[in-house]
């Protein structure tokens, strides 16, 4: 069913113009994207609502262990608490491992064969899913199976590509990262509505299946794929940075520490945000109840949306010569998700101790999307072009690092949701957008001023 959806054509061997291989990665990585957001959708929900309660949490290998290590560290954990952590962690190490899956490929294995093994990793992580007893063995295989897949699958698609050909590389990527928004939106509709009318287990199951499809169409392509191997030439020894090299880099990372804010505050509106809007949002509307797990697609609905309309406005503004530079996009980016958690502390205020109803939350998750378009691909750019050349792949590594901490650290404030209550919660959550902002406006002059100096040739002058 997946390969026969692949439009490639026969004349030409070619797909939309691009090489055939684009399709196939485009495909698996709509299909993996799918099963992950879909699964993640419903991950926080299940722990609360199901797992972590007597008489399932006993069942969960390993829980026992891993909940006295975290209560050795952060104190006495509630369900709630322990769910957010553990989902924090989650979330986190699966950007986390992406370098390490990067390294496994360029040192022994080639991408090919890591991102197959990252495939089934997750494909059997999903399954394991459907079995309380496996659930801590099915996040570890999720986290190394993406980790194996994530970075090396988005390299492939630039080996399609002679090294000169930037302008058509650069439109195989806006279809590959297409083929991510429009699998990131479908996994929380599709895998939500069959958990809320079969159960948790049959949308865990349905994420499994969407895996296997993935899986069946990477196989599918390979002939078509570049085969990347370990090559110790390729990894010869680059010479020393140079003082100005070393400068960018740490203003390069400077800009990963603002982009950190915004993306912490997003990051929890699919932790805590899921579990607040269960216990106090009235999901009723003139067409019926919206399973909670769809306001985990709003965003990326949005951003699929949105995305024409802001290119084009972009390039409107630069013809005018009036377009904001990477750091003040992120700023935008960061006030635009700050204005988000401000919907949401009005939803929470004007529910009180009961409920509200789904529009301004809805309203509030959606416009998350137009936020996360303004500084996250921005930020990727903006690495991309500032990175000294030999420290490009692991500068870009490292961005992806900022979604760790910045789950990890949703993880430990999401922890304090119930102490703090709804509408401190989204304060607190929204101040986090605030500081990023504020960190963007004030230092960017400085830090656009700096990168400027320090790419001038040696010797030369502003």
């Amino acid at each position: 069913m997946a390969t026969a959806a692949l439009e490639i054509g026969p004349a030409s061997g070619t797909f939309f113009g691009h090489p055939r291989g684009l399709a196939y990665l485009a495909f698996t990585e709509m299909w993996e994207r799918f099963s992950f957001y879909g699964m993640r959708a419903l991950l926080g929900l299940y722990m609360v609502q199901e797992l972590l309660l007597p008489g399932h949490v006993e069942n969960v290998a390993g829980m026992v262990s891993l909940k006295a290590v975290l209560e050795g560290a952060f104190g006495p954990l509630s369900p709630i608490a322990l769910s957010s952590q553990i989902f924090g962690f989650y979330a986190g190490l699966v950007y986390f491992t992406a370098p390490l899956g990067g390294y496994v490929a360029d040192r022994w294995l080639g991408a090919k064969r890591t991102v197959l093994i990252g495939v089934v990793l997750m494909t059997i992580g999903h399954m394991a899913m459907v079995f309380e007893a496996s659930f801590l063995l099915a996040l570890l295989l999720l986290i190394l199976g993406s980790g194996c897949l994530k970075g090396n699958i988005a390299a492939q698609v630039g080996h399609l590509y002679p090294p000169g050909d930037k302008s058509r590389a650069s439109q195989g990527y806006a279809i590959f990262s297409t083929g991510i928004n429009i699998g990131a939106a479908a996994g929380p509709l599709a895998c939500g509505l069959i958990a809320q009318i079969y159960g948790w287990h049959a949308g865990f199951a349905t994420a499994g299946i969407l895996m296997l499809l993935a899986c069946a169409v990477y196989l599918a392509g390979q002939k078509d794929l570049p085969e990347e191997r370990a090559d110790g030439a390729a990894r010869a020894a680059h010479p020393p940075l140079t003082r100005e090299e070393k400068r960018r880099v740490w203003l390069v990372t400077a800009v990963m520490a603002i982009t950190f804010f915004p993306q912490m505050a997003y990051d929890q509106f699919l932790n805590t945000g899921l579990l607040w809007v269960s216990g106090h949002v009235d999901m009723a509307t003139p067409i019926g109840p919206v399973p909670v797990a769809w306001f985990a697609s709003f965003d990326s609905i949005v951003s699929i949306l949105i995305t024409p309309s802001l290119i084009a406005m972009w390039a409107r503004m630069a013809r005018r010569r009036s377009e904001p530079n990477d750091i003040v996009k992120i700023g935008i980016g960061a006030t635009l998700q700050l204005a988000s958690g401000g919907l949401l502390i009005a939803a929470a205020l004007l529910a009180g101790d009961g409920r509200t109803g789904v529009w301004l939350p809805m309203l509030g998750f959606a416009s998350t999307g137009i936020a996360f378009m303004w500084y996250w691909p921005v930020l990727l750019a903006f690495v991309s072009r500032h990175a000294p050349g030999q420290l490009g792949a692991r500068l870009m590594a490292l961005a992806y690092l900022v979604i760790f901490g910045s789950n990890v650290c949703g993880g430990l404030v999401g922890s304090l949701y119930e102490w703090m209550g709804p509408a401190t919660f989204w304060i607190v959550n929204t101040a986090i957008s605030a500081c990023g902002a504020f960190a963007a406006f004030l230092f960017g002059p400085a830090i656009t001023r700096a990168l400027a100096d320090s790419e001038l040739p040696t010797g030369g002058s502003a």
